[in-house]
């Protein structure tokens, strides 16, 4: 398959063009020729010099994934950028990234797929940001405790295990989601009247703001709840009749 349709293909199927505004990534195509043949491509979370050298084992020519290396414009090729970009060039290795749209994506998304492993129903867009969501809210068939609700985060992939800010409701019956870095989404739980959010990594405000507000927090770790949306590409991939690999490189944070 040609590079130029698998990218046309992910930036519909992301609606990439929808997040050009509110994201500091530069989704889409970051490094790359205008056209060439690709027949395996690499997954994985981020792109940094271990995963890069993990796709150019692989024999992949095109890693795609969440964490790009392009964030707010890019004015010199030097450091840790040229280290990161020159093996994929000189192994004509491309590199497709989408940050925000596949946190969002409702079906595909790394929020749509936490909720999924805990068993979400009656789910809806939640994390607002301008125009668009970047996570997803839902609710348990049965009520849930904190505990249940960590052990079942603790069992994601690349988890470090999970903290829990026990504000809420001893039994939980509604989450929003929002992954990676999301407290910020604390104030949204807070005005849809969800009893807890669950997020990646936090701050240290949100105790307090969750302990005053009477909300559970569960901050499950900015790699274990990013890794839905990749393997759903690669799942998407499959179904091109593409060759795939995903590369697992967890950081423990």
């Amino acid at each position: 398959m040609q590079l130029s349709d698998i990218v046309a293909r992910l930036d519909e199927t992301l609606a990439t063009d929808d997040f050009a505004d509110v994201d500091a990534s530069a989704n889409g195509l970051q490094v790359g020729p205008g056209e060439k043949s690709v027949e395996k491509v690499a997954f994985a979370v981020d792109a940094a010099e271990a995963t890069i050298d993990a796709a150019l084992d692989a024999d992949a020519d095109l890693l795609v994934v969440h964490h790009g290396l392009v964030w707010g414009g890019l004015d010199r090729v030097t450091g840790r950028d040229f280290d990161r970009i020159e093996p994929l060039v000189r192994g004509d290795l491309a590199l497709y990234v989408s940050h925000l749209p596949l946190d969002g994506h409702q079906e595909l998304g790394n929020a749509a797929g936490v909720a999924d492993h805990l068993g979400l129903g009656d789910t809806e867009p939640f994390g607002s940001l301008g125009p668009i969501h970047i996570g997803q809210a839902g609710s348990f068939e049965s009520p849930q405790t904190a505990d249940e609700i960590r052990a079942a985060l603790d069992e994601l992939d690349g988890s470090a295990g999970t903290t829990v800010l026990d504000f809420g409701p001893d039994e939980i019956s509604s989450v929003g989601v929002v992954t990676g870095s999301g407290v910020d989404w604390l104030d949204e739980a807070i005005d849809r009247g969800v009893d807890a959010l669950v997020t990646g990594e936090g701050k240290q405000k949100v105790y307090h703001e969750a302990r005053e507000a009477g909300v559970s927090v569960f901050l499950a770790g900015h790699y274990a709840t990013e890794t839905f949306g990749v393997r759903s590409l690669r799942d998407l991939a499959d179904e091109w009749g593409l060759e795939t690999e995903y590369v697992s490189h967890p950081t423990g944070l």
